[in-house]
C-alpha cells in the first residue's frame, strides 16, 4: 500500500490541488457555468445525467474503444512481424506507415463518415488507424534490439528462423511492444470521440456535439471526465498485463 501511495500520491495531490484551485477560482470570480463550470457542478451533472444520457453513451464509446484497440493490436503485431521478417517489405511499407500518421484526424474522420455512414465501422477504423502505429514502431524496435549473441547461440544449436523468432526475438521485444501498447491505449478514446464528433447518433462524442451549441458546458466536462477515466483504465489494464506477461522487464527496472 505504501508503495502505491509513494508512486501515485504526488500525482493525486496535484490533481486535488488543481481541482481545488479550479473550484475556488470559479466561486471567487463568479464565472458563469456555461463558460467554465466548477468541478462540483461537473460531478453533479455526471450523476444527474447518468441514467438519461451518459450511461448509454459511455457504453457505446467504450465498445468502440475496446474493439478498435483490439483490431489495432492485431494489425500492429502482424505488420511489425511481417516487416521484421522481410527487409524489402520494411523498406517499401515503413515510409508509407509514417506518412499515414501525418494525415490529420479531423480530415480522416469526416471522410470515413461519408463512406461508411453513421455506423460502427468508421469509428473502429479511426481507432485502429491512430493506435496501430505506436505498436508497430515499438515492436519493430524491440525486435531489432535483440542481443545478437542469443541469436548466434540459437544458430549454433541449429535453430530455425521461426524458432529463433519465437524463443528469442519476440520475448525480447515484449517490453518495447508494451510501451507501444500503452501509448496506443492513451489514444484510443480520443480517436473514438473524433469519429463520433464527425458523424454519429450516440456516444460521448455525440453528447458533446449536442451539448456545445446548447451551452451545457458541465455536460461536456462530464463527458470529458468519463473519457479520461476510460483512457486511464485501459492504460492501467495494459500495464497490469505487462507486469503479468513480462515480469523480467519489471525486475530489470528495479535493478
Amino acid at each position: 500500500m505504501w508503495a502505491l501511495v509513494r508512486q501515485y500520491g504526488p500525482a493525486g495531490l496535484v490533481i486535488l490541488l488543481v481541482l481545488a484551485a479550479w473550484e475556488l477560482a470559479t466561486s471567487v470570480f463568479g464565472v458563469e457555468e456555461y463558460i467554465l463550470p466548477a468541478p462540483g457542478e461537473v460531478v453533479s451533472t455526471l450523476f444527474d445525467r447518468w441514467d438519461r444520457t451518459l450511461s448509454s453513451a459511455t457504453w457505446v464509446t467504450l465498445k468502440e474503444v475496446l474493439i478498435g484497440f483490439a483490431i489495432a493490436v492485431a494489425a500492429g503485431l502482424l505488420i511489425a512481424c511481417a516487416l521484421h521478417f522481410s527487409a524489402i517489405a520494411r523498406r517499401a511499407v515503413y515510409p508509407l506507415l509514417i506518412g499515414s500518421q501525418t494525415i490529420p484526424v479531423v480530415v480522416i474522420a469526416p471522410i470515413l463518415a461519408i463512406i461508411f455512414g453513421y455506423s460502427l465501422t468508421p469509428k473502429l477504423i479511426l481507432v485502429a488507424l491512430l493506435c496501430f502505429f505506436p505498436i508497430v514502431v515499438g515492436t519493430l524496435d524491440g525486435l531489432a534490439a535483440v542481443d545478437p549473441q542469443l541469436v548466434r547461440m540459437m544458430r549454433t544449436l541449429y535453430g530455425t528462423r521461426w524458432s529463433i523468432f519465437v524463443r528469442v526475438e519476440f520475448p525480447s521485444a515484449l517490453p518495447s511492444m508494451f510501451t507501444g501498447l500503452r501509448l496506443s491505449a492513451a489514444y484510443a478514446a480520443t480517436a473514438a470521440v473524433f469519429g463520433e464528433y464527425s458523424g454519429s447518433t450516440d456516444g460521448l462524442g455525440h453528447v458533446m456535439r449536442q451539448a456545445v451549441p446548447q451551452l451545457q458546458s458541465a455536460l461536456v466536462f462530464a463527458a470529458i471526465a468519463l473519457l479520461t477515466a476510460m483512457s486511464v483504465a485501459l492504460f492501467v489494464l495494459v500495464t497490469l498485463l505487462e507486469h503479468v506477461l513480462v515480469p523480467w522487464a519489471r525486475e530489470g527496472k528495479k535493478k
